[in-house]
């Protein structure tokens, strides 16, 4: 630990104050996702502790709140507070499960057809290059349209769109590796193409991985919350933070903003906060954008 608080990565991320931000702003909602229930003084899902008499109170600020209900209340009487601890841990969820589906599937994908090359990359490249031509929100609204709702169908609909990025730095990265001297040298000893690939190749080309992969989260993140705001993501009984905003949506314009101002300021400094450490991490582990 102390040889990590002397190394240059950590020289250099403390005197980036953008990332040091996004990196405070990872860490708050990280706690609050696993903190959070038991911290608040409801379990927003639990018919049992929801009372409609307590329904759209306003926050505690304004005429009207309940210190109970530091940000207010929905038309079921749910804390609003209790609500974006519960819904956060399901798209946090979704967005790293997604992000390391898409990441297995990408990287072998690409490594197959990097390293391979010959009509195997032609095969995975122009199917790569057909789904590129399509929004990645509508391929996603597609699959969940056609093929149901619920978390699986939402983690195969963000796989599905999201290994192409992977697929294609992989095979950038393995294109350029596979011609060095190291891989000659490793053929010529005799060594098997799968173990090439698992020892050699895939430790040098993992860079820009871990840049694409935390970026990736983020874009997970919002394009649940778009399908879960369309009405075609997670179900009721397992809200996520884009579900949250599409109920406040539906009473937004009858002056009760609050049931849907603060799940989306969540997911705006969530996914902000990621892409600061995720710009970070881009630069620093690519020196010539330094």
């Amino acid at each position: 630990m102390t040889g990590f608080f002397s190394s240059e990565f950590f020289f250099h991320y403390r005197r980036n104050l953008p990332a040091v931000f996004g990196s405070a702003l990872l860490a708050f909602f990280a706690l609050l996702a696993t903190l959070g229930p038991l911290l608040v003084t409801q379990d927003p899902y639990d018919v049992s502790q929801l009372e409609l008499m307590d329904s759209f109170k306003p926050p505690v600020w304004l005429e009207g709140g309940d210190s109970r209900y530091l940000l207010g209340t929905d038309g079921q009487g749910r804390d609003v507070l209790a609500s974006i601890v519960y819904g956060a841990r399901i798209s946090a969820f979704i967005g790293l499960a997604a992000m390391i589906f898409s990441c297995v599937i990408g990287t072998a994908l690409g490594l197959i057809s990097g390293y391979y090359g010959g009509i195997v990359d032609s095969i995975i490249m122009r199917i790569a290059d057909i789904q590129l031509s399509f929004p990645s929100m509508l391929i996603a609204l597609f699959l969940m349209s056609a093929f149901g709702t619920g978390i699986g169908m939402v983690l195969i609909a963000l796989t599905a769109v999201g290994w192409v990025v992977y697929a294609r730095t992989v095979r950038g990265s393995t294109l350029s590796e596979i011609q060095k001297e190291y891989i000659q040298a490793a053929k010529v000893a005799g060594l098997g193409n799968g173990e090439i690939i698992l020892r050699h190749v895939l430790p040098n080309v993992m860079t820009p991985l871990i840049v694409v992969a935390t970026i990736q989260v983020g874009t997970f993140i919002l394009i649940e919350a778009s399908l879960s705001f369309l009405g075609v993501g997670v179900p009721i009984t397992e809200p996520s933070l884009g579900l949250l905003v599409k109920e406040g949506f539906d009473v937004l314009f009858s002056g009760i903003w609050w049931t849907s101002a603060f799940p989306g300021l969540f997911i705006m400094f969530l996914v902000f906060g990621i892409n600061l450490f995720g710009d970070f991490l881009r630069d620093e582990l690519n020196p010539r954008l330094r």
